[in-house]
């Protein structure tokens, strides 16, 4: 079993994005992204990830026809409801097929959270480090 940091890069290929700031967070149980706009149009979820201000930002619009909507507790126990997609994101040499709730992440530091339900039986984690997946890339 490999070993994440607190922090590392991870690549969302179905979203054409490589070396994401993500969060390894044990105490969520799904993922996150950051969504800066999302709306339903003609039964097809568009929406743009991250913002002007990021420096990832590529101002593309992604389009979704498969997609969820359920409540989920925010970290401060208080229940939204959001938009949840299906799509991978690379660790190490794993690609996994993940949820992601889209929410507006922009007042905190990474873009992407990953929660237990994808690290569960798959990675140690330790607080001690960071950039392990990213590093490994090198």
């Amino acid at each position: 079993m490999q070993t994440l940091g607190r922090s590392d890069r991870v690549d969302l290929p179905g979203l054409e994005l490589e070396n994401i700031h993500a969060k390894i967070d044990t105490g969520a149980y799904t993922c996150s992204l950051h969504c800066s706009s999302n709306e339903v149009v003609n039964g097809i979820l568009e929406f743009v990830l991250l913002d002007e201000e990021h420096p990832e930002f590529t101002g593309r619009k992604y389009f979704f026809k498969v997609y969820d909507q359920r409540e989920i507790k925010n970290s401060f126990g208080e229940a939204e409801v959001r938009y949840v997609i299906k799509t991978k994101v690379k660790i190490f040499d794993h690609v996994i097929r993940a949820e992601f709730s889209l929410s507006n992440r922009g007042n905190l530091k990474f873009p992407v959270l990953l929660g237990r339900k994808i690290l569960r039986k798959r990675f140690l984690i330790d607080v001690t480090k960071k950039d392990l997946s990213f590093s490994a890339k090198s």
